[in-house]
């Protein structure tokens, strides 16, 4: 055995990886197979899409995380690749190959590993374990709802009782800076102050612009949280913007059907709700429970990423992060904090046969048994 220090440094994982055993790794697989029954119940088939992707499929045109934090390397044929740090253009890749023609509604889901090349000195984690569900070739408010209705279907079935989906609406914020008349650039560093809800920093940013008080108003009101399309009406009514007007209006007819799907009450809306990526076109939302300090669940609208593939089609989707979803689990009261151990069946000897038919019988009834020698 090597006990030099190059060898101890080989018993530990990278910065931002982990190893995942026993009874963590069970409780992921059965919460798994819950979240993928869910999935299956509502129409959605399953995509296996690889680790390993073209890197214009990431590209700075598609909106999606930036390049310096990518994996990146080449092939022999020296072409770069990376790999995956989002799922949604992989799959919007692979539907725009695979359904070119067809028109009706296209429900996918997957799960799988995703990597982003982050500082070690964030302390986040490089590798997450994600499962998610797009739907395509569908724009309209029943399909936001949809996606909403199951994520709230899921999140409970886990087993979380007390969590919240905030919902905001991309287009809402762009026609305040379209009102404003803010610059591209301006308008991705307002971005950044809001998303992280630095709104001190941000009404300072607007003061630095020129923007008077009646001006930066209606920046700082959208720190509002409102709980029901009443309240949401009620800012409708104090807007001018057409584009503002309409990202409100949309928001309004999906909590009207959410109610029918008796999900309304785990929703509230966010209209700062912002994204680090630039994909969404729409609705966007988030999900939090207690226990965990980010969201565990996000999504939204993203009409346009698939005509960098070659097909117009709109589309909305969102991911379960399980890692952070499986901790709020553990750490919250009531909730299973490990997977059943199974019954422990000792056998010696002498008497192994008899213990091992026994064991068949039991398994074949669908019970866990786990065979012990006793020596």
């Amino acid at each position: 055995m090597n006990y030099s220090s190059k060898g101890h440094e080989l018993w530990h994982t990278p910065d931002g990886v982990r190893d995942i055993y026993g009874s963590e790794l069970e409780l992921r697989q059965k919460t798994l197979e819950k979240l993928k029954k869910d999935l299956f119940l509502f129409g959605y088939d399953e995509i296996l899409v690889p680790s390993i992707e073209y890197f214009d499929v990431f590209s700075g045109e598609t909106g999606t995380i930036p390049s310096r934090e990518l994996y990146k390397f080449f092939d022999r044929d020296n072409n770069t690749l990376v790999l995956r740090p989002d799922f949604t253009p992989s799959v919007a890749r692979c539907v725009a190959k695979y359904y070119t023609d067809i028109t009706d509604p296209i429900r996918i889901c997957y799960n799988g590993s995703a990597f982003v090349n982050r500082s070690s000195l964030l302390g986040l984690p490089r590798e997450v374990f994600e499962l998610g569900a797009e739907f395509f070739n569908d724009g309209s408010a029943y399909a936001d709802a949809e996606m909403i209705a199951l994520l709230v279907t899921q999140l409970k079935n886990a087993g979380l009782e007390r969590f919240e989906i905030s919902v905001g609406n991309a287009e809402y914020f762009r026609g305040l800076c379209e009102e404003a008349g803010l610059d591209n650039s301006e308008e991705l560093s307002l971005r950044e102050l809001l998303s992280g809800k630095n709104y001190y920093a941000a009404e300072s940013f607007l003061k630095e612009l020129g923007f008077d008080k009646t001006k930066r108003d209606p920046f700082m009101r959208i720190s509002s949280i409102l709980q029901n399309e009443e309240e949401l009406e009620k800012v409708l009514g104090e807007t001018e913007s057409e584009r503002c007007r309409s990202a409100l209006s949309r928001l309004i007819e999906v909590s009207r059907i959410l109610k029918a799907y008796e999900a309304d009450s785990y929703v509230s809306f966010d209209l700062s709700l912002l994204s680090r990526y630039g994909y969404y076109t729409g609705i966007i939302f988030k999900g939090y429970t207690y226990g965990v300090g980010d969201a565990i669940a996000s999504g939204g609208r993203y009409d346009l990423l698939l005509s960098h593939f070659g097909k117009n089609s709109p589309a909305v989707g969102y991911m379960i992060q399980m890692d952070l979803l499986l901790e709020a689990l553990s750490r919250q009261a009531g909730a299973e904090d490990k997977a059943p151990a199974g019954n422990i069946s000792y056998f010696t000897d002498e008497d192994f046969a008899s213990k091992l038919k026994e064991a068949g019988e039991r398994r074949a009834a669908g019970e866990r048994t786990i065979l012990q020698w006793k020596h």
